[in-house]
Order: C-alpha cells, then sequence, then structure tokens
C-alpha cells in the first residue's frame, strides 16, 4: 500500500466510524418515539408527561452543548468521543430497564448529558482529519447521518418491538453503541490522532462573530420543527389516523430520507453555487420552509401530509445543515468545538422545547391542528433570523 494514502485512509475509516456513531446517536431517538404510544399505556400516563419524557433527554443533551465544546478543545476530540460513546450506550440500555415515569425521566436526562459532547467532538475530529477545503462538505455529509439514523431505525426496530417489545429494542442499540466504542478505541490507540491535555484560552464572549448568535436562533426555531415533528408524528399518524405500527414502518423514514439527502448535499450547493454568498442559501431554504410548513398545516390527506413533511424536512435540512457548513468556514480549530457547541445549543434547545411544547397544545386544544401552526411560526422565526447574517466577506 502507498505509504502517502496510510493518512487518508485512516481518516476516512475514522469518518466511517464517527458517521455510525451519529447515526446511533439518531436511532435511539426515533426509537424513544416510536415507543411513546406503548410506554404511554404502560406507564399510564397523558401527552403531555410523554412530550416530558422526550424533552428531559433535551434538556441533559442542550445543557452539555457548550460544556461539550470546551471539553473538546481542552481533552481532545478523541477522548470525548470515546468517553459519549461509552457512557450513553449504558444508558441506553438502562432506558430499557425503566421501571416508571420517573425513572425513565431521569435516565432519558442523564442520556442527554452523555451524548451532548459528541457532535462537538465528532465535527472537530473531521476538521482535524480533513484540509479546510473539504470542511464544509464533509461537515455536511457527518450530519447526513442524522437522518439516515432515523429513516433506518423504524425498520430494523420495529420488528424487534413488534416481537419483544419496546425494551429489547434499547438494550440492543445500547450494546452496539459499546462494540462501536471498542473498535474506535482501538482504531484511535494505533492511529496519530491522540491528543494530550492541553491549556486553551478561553472563549472571549464578547469577540465572538455576530453570525454565531444567528446561528443559534436558525438552529432553535429549525429544530423545534423538526423534533415536534420527530416525537409527534408517529404518535399522530397512530392515534389519529389510525394507521397500525406495521405500516407506519415505511411511512415514518420518508421524510427523513428527503432530509438525509438534503444534508448530503447541502455542502456541495453551498461550496459550489453559493460560493461567497452562503447566507443566500439560508434564507431561500429557511423560508421555503415556512411555505411546506404552511402545505403541512393545511393538508387532510395522509398523502399530501407524507408529501409536505418530506417537502420541509428536505428544505428545512438544506438550511440546518448549511448553518454548520458555513460556521465551518468560519473558525479556527483551535476554538472550534466551543464555537461549534455554542451554535449546537441553540439546536439542541429547540430539540427540547419542540417535543414538549407540541405535547402541551395537543393536550390543551385537543387537536393536532394548532401544533402545526405553532411549527409554521417556528420556521418564520428560523427565516427572519437568517437575513441577519452576513457574507463572510462583509
Amino acid at each position: 500500500m502507498n505509504s502517502n494514502n496510510t493518512p487518508r485512509l485512516k481518516a476516512l475509516a475514522s469518518f466511517v466510524i464517527l458517521y455510525l456513531g451519529y447515526m446511533l446517536l439518531f436511532a435511539d431517538r426515533t426509537v424513544l418515539n416510536l415507543s411513546l404510544a406503548s410506554i404511554g399505556k404502560d406507564f399510564a400516563v397523558s401527552p403531555a408527561a410523554l412530550g416530558a419524557a422526550s424533552s428531559a433527554f433535551f434538556l441533559g443533551y442542550t445543557l452539555m452543548q457548550i460544556p461539550g465544546g470546551w471539553l473538546t478543545d481542552r481533552f481532545s476530540s478523541y477522548k470525548v468521543v470515546i468517553v459519549t460513546l461509552a457512557l450513553w450506550s449504558i444508558m441506553t440500555v438502562f432506558t430499557g430497564f425503566a421501571w416508571s415515569l420517573a425513572a425513565l425521566l431521569v435516565i432519558r436526562f442523564l442520556f442527554g448529558v452523555a451524548e451532548g459532547p459528541y457532535p462537538s467532538a465528532a465535527m472537530k475530529q473531521v476538521a482535524q482529519d480533513f484540509p479546510e477545503s473539504k470542511r464544509p462538505q464533509l461537515t455536511a455529509a457527518l450530519i447526513s447521518s442524522n437522518y439516515a439514523g432515523a429513516a433506518l431505525a423504524p425498520v430494523i426496530i420495529v420488528p424487534i418491538i413488534a416481537a419483544t417489545g419496546w425494551r429489547s429494542s434499547f438494550i440492543w442499540l445500547g450494546t452496539f453503541g459499546i462494540v462501536l466504542m471498542v473498535i474506535y478505541l482501538f482504531f484511535k490507540q494505533h492511529g496519530a490522532h491522540q491528543v494530550t491535555l492541553q491549556t486553551r484560552p478561553q472563549i472571549n464572549w464578547k469577540e465572538i462573530d455576530p453570525r454565531v448568535w444567528a446561528f443559534v436562533v436558525i438552529g432553535l426555531a429549525l429544530n423545534i420543527i423538526t423534533k415536534g415533528l420527530e416525537t409527534w408524528m408517529p404518535v399522530y399518524f397512530l392515534t389519529a389516523r389510525h394507521i397500525n405500527l406495521a405500516n407506519l414502518a415505511w411511512l415514518v423514514p420518508l421524510p427523513t430520507i428527503a432530509g438525509g439527502i438534503a444534508a448530503l448535499i447541502s455542502g456541495l450547493v453551498m461550496v459550489h453555487v453559493f460560493k461567497n454568498h452562503e447566507r443566500l442559501m439560508i434564507i431561500i431554504a429557511s423560508f421555503l420552509t415556512v411555505l411546506t410548513m404552511y402545505g403541512l398545516y393545511k393538508c387532510t390527506s395522509i398523502a399530501w401530509l407524507v408529501t409536505f413533511q418530506m417537502a420541509t424536512y428536505f428544505v428545512k435540512s438544506l438550511a440546518f445543515t448549511g448553518i454548520f457548513s458555513y460556521a465551518s468556514q468560519l473558525f479556527s480549530q483551535k476554538t472550534y468545538g466551543s464555537q461549534i457547541g455554542i451554535i449546537n445549543f441553540g439546536g439542541q434547545l429547540g430539540g427540547f422545547v419542540g417535543p414538549l411544547l407540541i405535547g402541551w397544545i395537543v393536550q390543551l386544544s385537543g387537536s393536532y391542528d394548532a401544533a402545526f401552526l405553532g411549527l409554521v411560526i417556528a420556521a418564520l422565526i428560523a427565516g427572519i433570523a437568517s437575513l441577519l447574517l452576513r457574507n463572510s466577506n462583509n
């Protein structure tokens, strides 16, 4: 083997492992969403309580975004990836053994804390392994794993839930996570990316690029849509539309497949179509999300529901992934993890608010229409925030 190709192959192998880890991270959330109806029956709880179970994870996950980014800059992305993979796999297994709603809330909160540092660590590792010119495309490709995990989870896990119950599905996911952690541990121990403890300067909050705060607002608003739909659309189809679980297995992945395709191509589109006008892509995609989300709010047939949900995921994903692709061009590696942690904090705050908000709206109004209207407003907020962005050459 040509020795010049060895670092490239090692970087590619590292990327694949990180991609699988990100897939697993989002597969777990999808499995929880698919299990909400069964969990509600087992624990005899209301829709608002089920929303709290989903939001408990996002509370812990959100709170760890900024500290997780700092830990990545402080201790190295390699070490943070190993620790987060190990801890969240253990908490995934514990989810399958939850004995009450209170226990589930605590476990999912701790699960979120364990997962929180992973995005910053994974993105920084990619930035370290590949040249700067490839960073936007590979960052977008890494984020596309979110949708791949969410799309594949129903196909693989629904038969397990149907055959053995929701608890066993989490045990299987946790086991796979531990195996993946062991593979990454041995791979990196024989690589050249081990980094020792370093002293990093603290971020000067007054000097943070103003675009970071626009990214935070856009990510928050778009993730309210993402997590609101991911959490409640399966329940909506089961309870309001009376679609059985078997038919739901192929229905649920369609929007996430559309979102995954958009995420995968967003970096390429930004670099080759919107070069020096990166914000324009985010603006267009954000306002298209308003239109598609309004269509989802107004439609009544299953076919149009799925169509508008797929369209929403596609344009929303272009905007959301575009945030990180754009940000990857702006920050140095020295504080890259911390800056990404700040941006992802906004997105994950939306993930915390979304499921809880939809649960309360459904319970108070007795209808999903009002909840969908709330998501239209969230899309409008993202569009307005995108207008505040400046191009990198300004």
